[in-house]
């Protein structure tokens, strides 16, 4: 018998209790991590009085993809007295929080949810400009609001879209070349086909004017008078040349190259052939009009 179990049986006898080997003690329940706390709602209503809920009054969209000809066409359009059309404002960027629960309650007393609020501060920021420029109507072109048209539809129900579209293959290869170390031509292709697509979900679920690209850069002039048309303002010619309207042109914020710094409308490059066209851009060539041609007077004969 071991000595620990002669201790055992002697202890036994003199006490009537024995010595038990220790059980290992079990690690002491963790707290489980607290739940994230879930973001405040994003909802947003249209508003029901423009004259109250916003200080805009009709603004303008341009809906394009990225290295569609946007910096260019907000420059002669921002030539016209009535409309000023700034660098891109990114305004759906612009984000708005309540950092307790009774600032959320007390807005939604207001019937506003985070997404109204962001409402507010985009308009707000916009007509800022807009007054500073001392004009009538704003002209905004950042391409990513492709991707939120619904919402800004819903923002400012009067807002007027102009859909600018130019030939997939064009976007996917100026697009490469804005960054080529960033993006090689097929990663440019797939990253500048999802603007595309988005933009043409705007065009189907929103209607507006549609200018191509290729017809902006040759007849200007003719091009500007449609759109003066659509948003029902006079035609001024000074609207065809930009040289002196360029600003502080930045990377970013819109185009930057030395064709846009030239101050007027240069010609766009020649299209590609049908064959030329990758298998990924095909169906929105067929979408915009642009397979088998290659010219647009080809494709408006």
């Amino acid at each position: 018998m071991s000595f620990r179990r002669k201790l055992n049986a002697a202890l036994a006898a003199a006490t009537g209790y024995e010595i038990r080997k220790a059980r290992p003690s079990k690690p002491p329940a963790t707290a489980k991590p607290a739940a994230k706390p879930k973001p405040a709602s994003a909802a947003f209503t249209e508003p029901t009085d423009l004259a109250v809920d916003r200080l805009l009054t009709k603004p303008v969209f341009i809906i394009s993809p990225v290295r569609s000809g946007s910096t260019l066409l907000r420059l002669l359009l921002d030539g016209h007295s009535l409309l000023h059309a700034p660098h891109e404002l990114h305004i759906r960027r612009l984000e708005v929080k309540c950092s307790t629960s009774l600032a959320t309650r007390a807005m939604r007393e207001l019937g506003l949810e985070r997404g109204d609020l962001e409402h507010l501060l985009w308009d707000r920021v916009m007509h800022r400009e807009l007054v500073k420029a001392g004009k009538s109507f704003i002209v905004e072109k950042t391409p990513s609001n492709a991707f939120v048209w619904q919402r800004i539809a819903a923002c400012w129900p009067d807002a007027r879209f102009i859909f600018l579209l130019r030939h997939p293959v064009s976007i996917a290869k100026s697009w490469h070349e804005a960054d080529p170390q960033k993006r090689n031509e097929e990663e440019a292709a797939t990253d500048a086909l999802r603007y595309m697509k988005a933009v043409q979900k705007a065009r189907e679920g929103r209607p507006g004017h549609v200018v191509h690209y290729e017809d902006l850069t040759a007849d200007p002039s003719g091009e500007l008078r449609r759109i003066c048309e659509f948003l029902e303002i006079g035609w001024e010619p000074e609207m065809a040349e930009y040289g002196g309207r360029q600003g502080d042109l930045q990377k970013g914020l819109g185009d930057w190259k030395d064709k846009i710094r030239s101050g007027s409308v240069q010609p766009g490059r020649e299209l590609p052939a049908p064959g030329e066209i990758p298998e990924s851009l095909r169906a929105m060539c067929d979408a915009w009009g642009y397979t088998g041609v290659r010219s647009r007077e080809e494709a408006r004969t």
